[in-house]
C-alpha cells in the first residue's frame, strides 16, 4: 500500500493490537482449563487461540481435549482470571501511546473494532491509559452480533463513525480478524506481533513490523490538513 491522502478514520483492534495483553489471556485459558485437570501449552494458544469469539474458543478447545464442561460455566472463571491478571500489569504494545498521539494531533478519527465485549475492551484501554482516546468509540461483536472473522463489526465501526469505508483502513495482529479485514473490502494492516507470525498474501493486506511502520503510509487527508489549518 503506498501512502495515502484518502484516509480519514483508522479502526483498530485491541488485544494484541493497542495492547500488549495476548501472554495475559494465554495464561488465563492456561489457568482456567487447569482448574479440570487440562494442560494446555503455549503453542496450542497461538495456533487455536488469538483472534476469536472467546464462547467458540472455549467450545472449541473443550471438543479437541475431550473436556464436558459447559462454555457458560467456563467463560466467567476466564474472564475473572483475565481481570486478575490484567489488575497485576497490562501494558500498550510498544510504540501505540506515541502513535495514538501522533494520529490525534494529525487529526484522524479512530476507533475500536474488537470481539471482545465493551466492558473489556474499555477496562483495559483505562489500564493502560488508552481510553481518551477512544472514549464512545468502541465498536464490539456483541454490537453488531458478529464476531470476525465476519466483517459486521468493521462495517458497524464505520457507519457509527460516519465513515465510508474507502476513507477507512483497519489494523489487526491475528490471522481472523485480517480475515475480517479481507471479507469487509477494507485496507487492512497486519501486525505481525509474534516471531513466525503466518503473513497473509493479499492485495487489500500490507504487513507491519511495528505499529508506528503505520505512520509510514498515512498522510492527513484533504479535509483533514483544511481543518487543521483553519484559524481557530
Amino acid at each position: 500500500m503506498k501512502k495515502t491522502t484518502d484516509i480519514q478514520c483508522i479502526i483498530f483492534d485491541c488485544d494484541g493490537t493497542l495492547v500488549d495483553s495476548e501472554k495475559i489471556s494465554q495464561q488465563a485459558l492456561t489457568e482456567t482449563f487447569a482448574q479440570f485437570g487440562i494442560t494446555l501449552d503455549a503453542a496450542s494458544y497461538w495456533q487455536h487461540f488469538k483472534g476469536g469469539k472467546m464462547s467458540d474458543i472455549l467450545a472449541e478447545t473443550c471438543a479437541r481435549v475431550g473436556l464436558r464442561v459447559r462454555v457458560d460455566d467456563l467463560e466467567p472463571i476466564y474472564r475473572k482470571a483475565c481481570e486478575r491478571l490484567f489488575l497485576q500489569g497490562v501494558k500498550p504494545i510498544a510504540g501505540v501511546p506515541e502513535l495514538l498521539d501522533t494520529l490525534n494531533r494529525q487529526g484522524y478519527e479512530m476507533c475500536i473494532a474488537s470481539n471482545a465485549p465493551n466492558e473489556k475492551i474499555k477496562h483495559t484501554l483505562e489500564l493502560t491509559g488508552l481510553y481518551h482516546y477512544f472514549k464512545g468509540k468502541i465498536f464490539s461483536g456483541f454490537d453488531a452480533n458478529s464476531w470476525k472473522p465476519e466483517p459486521d463489526v468493521i462495517h458497524y465501526a464505520a457507519m457509527l463513525m460516519g465513515m465510508p469505508l474507502n476513507r477507512c483502513v483497519f489494523i489487526d495482529d491475528t490471522v481472523r480478524g485480517v480475515e475480517a479485514g479481507i471479507n469487509a473490502n477494507i485496507q487492512t494492516f497486519h501486525l505481525l506481533s509474534t516471531p513466525g507470525a503466518q503473513k497473509i498474501e493479499h492485495p487489500n493486506v500490507t504487513p507491519l513490523n511495528n505499529m508506528t511502520e503505520l505512520l509510514s503510509y498515512l498522510m492527513p487527508s484533504v479535509e483533514t490538513q483544511a481543518k487543521n489549518s483553519c484559524p481557530a
